[in-house]
C-alpha cells in the first residue's frame, strides 16, 4: 500500500511508535500504592486492563451504572447478556462439534488414506460426501503425480524437452483447468442454493479438481444462499482442516472484539496460554475446539483445581504433552503380559497392594515412560520453575499418570484409563507417599499440586502479570496467594482481592502495560467501533505480527512481557496496521467516522485530532506525540495517498497515526 510505504518513509514508525515506547519500557517500573487514579482513569484503566479495549460510547456506560457494578458483572459473566456475539457466530458450525464430530466431517489425511485404501467408505450424508470425495481427489492426484514423475524418469523423449517448455506447458494446462472451473461453478451458481451440493456430487472427479482452483470471489458467488452446513462443505473442499482452523481463529477475533463478557474472554486467552496446545500437532487439529470450549472457558473463573484436572483430562494435553504414548517400565503392557494372563492383586494384612509373581511374556512389549507432561505440570502448570521439586519428583509423576491416554486420537476419540499401562507400585511426590491406586493415583497429585503454596504463588503473579505489571509488586502476590489458599484457589475471589488493592489502581500502572499483537489489533478494532466482516485479514495481521492464533509451538504459550513485543519490525508492523485500518483500506473491516467524531470538529485540524484524542484514548496524549502527529499529518505525501478513499483524509490520516501511537499500544 502506498500509504504505508510511504508513511514508513517519512519516519512515522521510528519517531511516532519506537523510540518513546521502547524507552518508557526498557525498565519495568516498580508500582507504588501511595496515591491513587482519579475517578476518571479509575474507568479508563479498568476498560484497559479488564477488557481487549474500551468501545465507544462504554466510558459512558461503565460511569452511569458505576465502576464497582460494572466490575462485579464482569466477574459474573453468567449473568451478562451475550446474544449478540452467539449470532455472530452462528454460521461457524464445527465451534459446537466435538473432536470426534470433526474427525469425521472434516477427515485428516490418514482418514483419506483409509478410504484410498478401501478401509473405509465414504459417507452417504452430501455435505460430507462432498468434502470427502474432493479430498480424495487429491490424495489420488498426488499419487498419480508421483507415479507419473518416476515414469518421467524413465522417459526420453519427456526428459530431453527444455525445462521452460515444459514449465509453459504446466503453467497453460493450469490456465485452463482454472478457466473450465470458473465456467462450472458460474453453472452451478446458477442454480437454486439447495441443488448446489448434488450438481457438484454429480460431477466427474477431474471437474471437482478443477472447481477447487476457482477465485474467492467465484467461490463466494457460489456459497451465497447455502445452508451452513452446505456452505462449509464447499469451504472444506480445498482444505478440511483448514476450516476447523479458520473458524476457530475468527471466532477467537470475533468473541475479543465483540464479546459483552470481555473478563471472561481476557482470561479465557489468559488460562489457554498458560496450559496452552499447539494446533498444528497431529490430532491437536482437531481437539483444540473442544478443549477451549470444554475445559479453558467454563472454568475460567472457578476452582483452579477444576481447572487443572479439565486439562489434565483433556486429549488435547494428553496429546500435546504425549502423555497418551506414556507407558510404565513395569507395567503389563511394557512387560508384554497378556491379559488373560494378569491375576488378581495380592494383598496385605491392611489391604495394601502385595506385589505378586510376574509371568515371564516377553512377546508384543510395550514401553517408553514419557516425562513431557509431569515435567510441564509442575514447572509451567502449578509449581513454577522454582517450585521445590526435583527431577526424581518429575520421574515419580510421570509414572503415576502412566495409563492416561486417548481413545483412537486419529479419530477424535476421547479420555481413557489403560490399566495395563499403568506403572504399579508406591510412588513417592514432593516427599509424600502415593498408594498404588490407579486412576486415581493422578487425581490425589493433581489436588496436591493444586493445594500447594508455591502454586498459589506462582499462579497468582502471573495473574497479576497480565492486570498490573510486567514486574508487579510481591505484596500484592503475596494478598492473592493468601485468598488463594484461604478460598481453595477460588479464582473469581482471587481477581476479588487484586482488584481491590492498592497496587492495582495505583498511577504508575496506568497504561503501562505493552498490548500484546492480540491485545493491539483487537483493541484497536473495538476503538474504531469498526464492523468487520470478514475476520480472515485480522488473523493474517497477527500473523504477520509473530502472534499466529492457536501456534505457539512451546508450551509456555505466548509471553505478556514487553521485551518480548518492543522491537523495530513489531512495532512497524503495528504502526501499518494502524494506518491501514484508520485509512480504511484494512480487508473485511470498515470504520464508519462518525463514531469517531460525533461532535463536529469542523475542518481545523487541531480540533480534529482532539476530538480523536478524546475518542481514541480519553484525552492521554504527549505533547510530544501530539507534535509528531502534527507534523506527518501536514505531510501532502501522506494526504495523496488517502486522495481516492471514501473517508475523510483527516479522519483516517490522524485515526491511524493515534491508533500507532505509544499511547495507545500500552494499556
Amino acid at each position: 500500500m502506498a500509504l504505508l510505504r510511504r508513511c514508513t518513509i517519512a519516519g512515522i514508525a521510528g519517531v511516532l511508535a519506537l523510540a518513546p515506547l521502547s524507552a518508557s519500557l526498557a525498565s519495568t517500573k516498580k508500582i507504588k500504592a501511595a496515591s491513587q487514579l482519579d475517578d476518571r482513569k479509575r474507568i479508563v484503566h479498568a476498560l484497559n486492563r479488564l477488557t481487549f479495549g474500551p468501545t465507544p460510547g462504554e466510558f459512558e456506560q461503565v460511569k452511569a451504572i458505576g465502576l464497582e457494578k460494572w466490575i462485579d458483572e464482569q466477574l459474573h459473566p453468567e449473568k451478562i447478556d451475550d446474544a449478540g456475539i452467539e449470532a455472530r457466530l452462528a454460521n461457524f458450525k464445527t465451534l459446537q462439534m466435538s473432536a470426534r464430530e470433526l474427525a469425521e466431517k472434516f477427515p485428516p489425511n490418514p482418514v483419506i488414506k483409509q478410504v484410498a485404501d478401501g478401509k473405509m467408505a465414504v459417507p452417504h450424508n452430501p455435505d460430507e460426501r462432498l468434502v470427502y470425495l474432493a479430498a480424495f481427489d487429491r490424495y489420488d492426484q498426488k499419487a498419480t503425480k508421483k507415479q507419473s514423475a518416476k515414469a518421467a524418469e524413465h522417459n526420453s523423449d519427456a526428459a530431453s524437452l527444455p525445462n521452460d517448455q515444459v514449465d509453459d506447458a504446466a503453467r497453460e494446462h493450469r490456465r485452463e483447468q482454472r478457466k473450465h472451473g470458473e465456467k462450472l461453478a458460474a453453472g452451478i451458481a446458477s442454480l437454486p442454493a439447495s441443488q448446489r451440493i448434488a450438481a457438484m456430487l454429480r460431477l466427474s472427479d477431474e471437474d471437482r479438481r478443477d472447481l477447487l482452483r476457482i477465485s474467492d470471489e467465484s467461490r463466494a458467488t457460489l456459497i451465497e444462499g447455502m445452508s451452513v452446513g452446505d456452505r462449509e462443505a464447499v469451504l472444506a473442499m480445498r482444505n478440511p482442516t483448514a476450516l476447523v482452523h479458520d473458524e476457530l481463529t475468527e471466532a477467537k477475533l470475533l468473541r475479543a472484539i465483540y464479546s459483552s463478557r470481555q473478563l471472561e474472554e481476557v482470561l479465557t486467552d489468559f488460562w489457554f496460554n498458560h496450559f496452552n496446545i499447539y494446533l498444528n500437532k497431529g490430532a491437536d487439529h482437531y481437539y483444540v475446539t473442544e478443549y477451549e470450549r470444554e475445559v479453558i472457558r467454563p472454568h475460567a473463573m472457578g476452582k483452579f483445581a477444576d481447572l487443572l484436572k479439565a486439562t489434565a483430562h483433556s486429549p488435547a494435553m494428553l496429546f500435546y504433552l504425549d502423555n497418551a504414548e506414556s507407558v510404565g517400565p513395569n507395567s503389563a503392557a511394557a512387560l508384554g503380559i497378556p491379559e488373560s494372563l494378569r491375576r488378581p492383586m495380592r494383598r496385605g494384612p491392611f489391604g495394601e497392594p502385595m506385589p505378586g509373581p510376574t509371568p515371564q511374556v516377553k512377546k508384543n512389549r510395550q514401553q517408553g515412560l514419557n516425562e513431557n507432561y509431569a515435567r510441564e505440570l509442575m514447572e509451567l502448570h502449578t509449581l513454577g520453575v522454582n517450585g521445590g521439586y526435583t527431577q526424581k519428583d518429575v520421574t515419580e509423576v510421570a509414572k503415576v499418570f502412566t495409563g492416561w491416554t486417548i481413545e483412537e486420537p486419529r479419530k477424535g476419540g476421547g479420555f481413557r484409563f489403560a490399566e495395563r499401562r499403568h506403572e504399579p507400585g508406591v510412588k513417592y511426590v514432593l516427599g509424600q507417599k502415593i498408594q498404588e491406586n490407579g486412576e486415581k493415583e493422578g487425581e490425589h497429585v493433581l489436588e496436591m499440586l493444586a493445594r500447594d503454596p508455591h502454586t498459589a504463588k506462582f499462579v497468582c503473579r502471573k495473574l497479576a502479570m497480565r492486570f498490573v505489571s510486567d514486574d508487579p509488586p510481591q505484596s500484592l502476590v503475596d494478598r492473592m496467594a493468601e485468598t488463594w489458599e484461604r478460598k481453595d484457589g477460588d479464582i473469581r475471589e482471587v481477581l476479588r482481592t487484586m482488584l481491590n488493592a492498592p497496587e492495582f489502581w495505583a498511577p504508575e500502572a496506568y497504561r503501562a502495560k505493552v498490548k500484546t499483537p492480540l491485545e493491539f489489533v483487537v483493541s484497536a478494532v473495538r476503538a474504531t467501533g469498526a464492523e468487520v466482516n470478514d475476520p480472515l485479514p485480522l488473523v493474517r495481521t497477527l500473523n504477520q505480527m509473530g502472534m499466529p492464533l492457536y501456534q505457539m509451538q512451546p508450551p509456555t504459550g505466548y509471553s505478556m512481557l514487553a521485551e518480548t513485543w518492543v522491537n523495530s519490525a513489531a512495532l512497524l508492523s503495528r504502526m501499518n496496521f494502524a494506518l491501514a485500518l484508520g485509512a480504511g483500506k484494512m480487508n473485511g473491516t470498515q470504520v464508519a467516522p462518525e463514531l469517531l467524531l460525533g461532535k463536529q470538529a469542523g475542518t481545523d485540524p487541531v480540533a480534529i485530532e482532539t476530538t480523536l484524542e478524546s475518542d481514541l484514548l480519553d484525552g492521554d496524549v504527549s505533547d510530544q506525540t501530539r507534535n509528531v502527529i502534527q507534523k506527518q499529518f501536514r505531510d501532502p505525501q501522506v494526504l495523496a495517498n488517502v486522495a481516492d478513499d471514501k473517508r475523510t483524509q483527516r479522519e483516517g490520516v490522524l485515526e491511524g497515526l493515534i491508533l500507532g501511537s505509544p499511547e495507545f499500544q500500552r494499556r
